[in-house]
């Protein structure tokens, strides 16, 4: 298979496609209608093995970049009219070259897919927005992601003296059915660029940090029965916080409680209302009574109310002065009849203005302004509605931010946006109570000016802002060290990169400077995977299996056991790394550096068994694995690598064979 890629368009995003693809050792051929000076491309030139300068659509231009010979061709041009047309025409030359299109029109992606062949169409702005979105969360959620119904979650667990872990006797014992390890390390260690780097055997000891997969239902229960003990075995702090927790919010209430009604003026006159004449009734009836002793109170409550509903001429219906009844008395009716007349007015007022209310749809009011634990969203272009999305998803506050005051905003926002000046609008946003502020407009001078501005607001504010330049990105990171930079462009571009060597790229997550790449195979014969045990695959290429469906099967597994052996047709998700994805595409398997000696059986059904697990586990014949079993004590002939190795002990042990592995020096 050829090893030459066609990149089509030389800007941002191709820039980056080019340096992505050269870490695979490949040659890249480059054609642009309008090439940017050489001194801003000076260290791109040397990456590319031959640069045309012409319409990457026009037929002569891809027969002279020698088109039918490309493997794959990255049409990543900012026209989606010349994107469309380059990608009609590659085909037209090449049947077999595998095209991958920088495009937002999904349906007519869909339908290209179909038409073309061999076909698969992103979008560069929005691929990233997951990472932007994450990032905004915190360390502890890494990645967020369906995989046939099944919500699966990539966590950042940092171990303290309570967790639960720290009683597991070794760090492999964590791996179960539905979560997998894929990294841990100690304070001041760096992570690795691949998975599976982790020493099984390792303590878990407090301060340490675990990365890793498992499903959402797992994650629910795992981390409610850590929240439960940690509140048992710390219970005074938690009770004396949990008190002063209910007192604050009480406060705040009231508070808010009373501020609202001076706001809504005719609720609170309504309350208002509603007191006085609860007060004048009381102080009515027992008036009345006092006057009249032969009157019962029932009967003095029933002239007190038609007195407050309008009814003095019920009861002092003659121009003659009432003998009777004495003067103060009868200013007290009268006052009872003022009241009354206003509590009515009021009751009017507020049904009239909720029967309009249900009559006519007036325009939805935006949510109100969230005032601490939200997420700023500054950028309310294509990205940032998708960042937006994505953290509602996870049920999440949100606020966007726009400064664009021309902008088309619906009426029916189910999230609060500021529409103003830089300034005014951060002031507005209560960035002091923020837990992140993810910043993505398309100018990075405007974004680096809005994370300073949002810097002084709050200093230990999470800032996540996009880039479009690399070198612009290494300039924010010096400047500030603690921020998430994600350059939008370098982080699309792998996911082109994966995608121009067959792969399908599913979901991109960005951590600690690396790209998690969901990554999902299907299984050919010329497959540098075919044939495999997924613990060869897991191992030796450094990737996380996450999803496993066999060939002509519509049942899946997750989480799928390391024993499965690969065939044609077998359908493969994983957790990659770009290092871990140019593994796989040439076919560096790491080399399996550890055997097992096995020492001693202690009954015929642990030879029967034992057989059985080396077969299984490491992938040997039967008959080898027996001859083993039947010769004892006796080194394996077949080498494994260490994770693998130390499985095979555990399930030997509980089979009562004795056995040790051993690294091969």
């Amino acid at each position: 298979m050829s090893d030459t890629f066609l990149v089509c368009g030389l800007g941002s995003l191709g820039e980056n496609c080019v340096i992505a693809l050269k870490k695979f050792g490949v040659k890249v051929v480059v054609i642009e209608k309008n090439p940017p000076p050489n001194d801003t491309i000076k260290d791109l030139l040397p990456l590319i093995d031959l640069f045309i300068i012409g319409d990457c659509s026009d037929r002569n231009i891809l027969l002279e970049s020698k088109i039918e010979e490309c493997r794959a061709a990255l049409i990543v041009t900012t026209s989606e009219k010349v994107n469309v047309a380059t990608a009609i025409t590659i085909r037209e030359l090449n049947q077999k070259t595998r095209l991958v299109m920088r495009s937002a029109q999904k349906n007519l992606n869909n339908l290209l897919s179909k038409q073309l062949g061999n076909f698969i169409a992103y979008e560069p702005t929005q691929l990233p927005a997951n990472a932007y979105a994450l990032s905004a969360l915190g360390e502890e959620i890494l990645g967020f992601f369906t995989l046939n119904e099944q919500k699966i979650r990539i966590t950042k667990i940092k171990i303290n003296q309570f967790h639960s872990w720290c009683n597991y006797n070794s760090l492999y014992e964590l791996n179960s059915r539905s979560r997998r390890i894929l990294s841990h390390y100690q304070p001041l260690q760096n992570l690795s660029s691949t998975f599976n780097q982790w020493n099984p055997y390792a303590k878990i000891l407090p301060q340490d940090t675990i990365i890793c997969v498992e499903t959402e239902d797992h994650f629910r229960l795992f981390h409610q029965n850590i929240n439960n003990r940690v509140v048992n075995q710390s219970f005074p702090i938690n009770f004396l916080n949990r008190i002063k927790k209910i007192k604050i919010k009480g406060i705040k209430y009231f508070r808010d409680f009373w501020l609202l009604n001076r706001k809504q003026q005719i609720r609170g006159v309504v309350i208002f209302s509603s007191l006085i004449t609860l007060i004048l009734l009381i102080t009515g009836t027992l008036l009345f009574k006092y006057f009249y002793k032969d009157a019962s109170f029932l009967s003095s409550f029933y002239v007190t109310a038609i007195l407050l509903l309008g009814g003095y001429s019920d009861l002092f219906d003659t121009f003659e002065p009432i003998e009777n009844i004495p003067q103060w008395l009868q200013f007290f009716s009268l006052i009872l009849i003022l009241t009354g007349t206003a509590f009515v007015g009021v009751l009017y007022a507020l049904l009239t203005q909720a029967l309009l209310s249900s009559q006519f749809q007036f325009a939805k009011k935006s949510p109100p302004i969230p005032t601490e634990n939200h997420i700023v969203v500054v950028g309310f272009g294509r990205i940032g509605r998708e960042i937006i999305e994505q953290l509602q998803t996870l049920k999440q506050s949100v606020l966007a931010i726009s400064f664009n005051s021309n902008i088309e905003v619906s009426n029916w926002l189910n999230f609060p946006l500021i529409v103003g000046k830089l300034q005014d609008s951060l002031i507005l946003a209560n960035l002091d109570q923020a837990k992140s502020i993810v910043i993505v407009t398309d100018d990075d001078i405007l974004n680096l000016e809005v994370a300073l501005m949002a810097q002084n607001f709050n200093p230990y504010l999470n800032l996540i802002i996009r880039t479009n330049s690399d070198n612009f990105s290494d300039n924010l990171t010096k400047l500030l060290p603690h921020a998430s930079i994600i350059s939008a462009y370098e982080v699309a571009a792998e996911a082109f990169t994966g995608a121009a060597f067959g792969e399908n790229i599913l979901e991109l997550y960005r951590f600690e400077q690396q790209t998690i790449l969901v990554t999902e195979y299907e299984i050919t014969s010329d497959d540098t995977l075919h044939n495999l045990l997924l613990s060869d695959i897991a191992y030796g290429y450094g990737v996380i299996p996450i999803f496993y469906c066999s060939s002509g099967s519509y049942n899946h597994i997750l989480m799928p056991s390391d024993d499965i052996l690969l065939a044609v047709g077998d359908r493969l998700i994983v957790l990659a790394t770009v290092e871990s994805l140019k593994s796989i595409e040439q076919g560096k398997i790491k080399p399996k550096q550890w055997e097992i000696e096995i020492l001693s059986v202690k009954s015929d059904i642990g030879i029967f068994e034992g057989t059985n697990a080396i077969a299984r586990i490491i992938g040997c014949s039967l008959k080898l694995a027996r001859e083993t079993m039947e010769n004892l004590p006796q080194t394996l002939p077949v080498k494994v690598y260490h994770h693998q190795g130390v499985r095979l002990i555990n399930v030997l042990k509980k089979n009562q064979v004795v056995s040790e592995i051993h690294q091969i020096i």
